[in-house]
């Protein structure tokens, strides 16, 4: 049964969209909590876009559940996160000029500075997380890094036409199969909506789905405690789907 992740990033961008102090990132964590989010996710951004230092102290301070620090592999985000020791790290690739995360790490280019940061980390106490697409080498990188997770880029899947979607889905149940055959621990996220994220909750070995704008959107109609509560129905109760039979557990 996979847990739920929630990113509150784009409550911050509501926030800084008027550089006011509210809608508070932080007080809407807690309503997520009690909505039933097992972690809060954040991406501290090295351009502070949304989320702030300011917010990654306090939410250090007051989550309750899991907080989970999605950032860039950049010597500033290690010292930042040493410093804040949250409970996972996610290392994710970071351009200023895109909108949202457009795709996985190139860990296999990027194992030389990659496995040594992952050690520091690690070392401190702090579980890594790599954010990859669905693929093998990819993987196999992963492993090598001496990394405990991965979380798997949904986003082929969750742009996909509904021709398309099937095989998206079988690409993410597979890299699930081979990344637990690594020994890796398996996450996904990226463009997961109430409309698609039962399939993918449904893969053998998903641990943890992390999800943030369809639920922060929701929330504008629900509030944010029952678009939680709805997504996390979601999560743990995926139903079957005799089209797609091949992914049940």
């Amino acid at each position: 049964m996979a847990s739920l992740g929630v990113n509150i990033d784009h409550i911050a961008n509501v926030r800084q969209a008027r550089r006011a102090v509210e809608p508070d990132p932080v007080t809407m964590a807690l309503l997520a909590e009690l909505g039933g989010a097992d972690g809060i996710t954040v991406h501290l951004r090295e351009d502070q876009r949304h989320i702030q230092p300011r917010d990654l102290e306090l939410l250090r301070a007051t989550v309750r559940s899991r907080l989970n620090l999605e950032m860039a592999a950049t010597a500033e985000m290690e010292a930042i996160a040493l410093r804040i020791h949250p409970d996972m790290v996610t290392l994710v690739p970071e351009k200023r000029e895109e909108v949202t995360t457009e795709g996985g790490l190139d860990v296999r280019a990027q194992a030389a500075s990659l496995g040594p940061l992952v050690g520091r980390l690690q070392a401190a106490g702090i579980p890594v997380s790599l954010f990859i697409d669905p693929d093998s080498a990819q993987l196999e990188a992963c492993a090598a890094s001496g990394a405990r997770w991965v979380e798997l880029h949904t986003g082929a899947y969750a742009e996909a036409s509904w021709a398309d979607q099937p095989l998206e889905l079988a690409r993410l149940t597979e890299g699930s199969h081979v990344a637990r055959s690594l020994g890796l621990r398996v996450n996904a996220g990226h463009g997961l909506t109430y409309q698609n994220v039962e399939r993918v909750a449904a893969i053998e070995g998903m641990e943890e789905l992390n999800i943030g704008h369809t639920i922060v959107a929701r929330a504008l109609a629900v509030g944010l405690q029952e678009a939680v509560r709805q997504m996390k129905a979601l999560v743990q109760n995926p139903r079957r789907d005799p089209l797609f039979g091949s992914i049940d557990p």
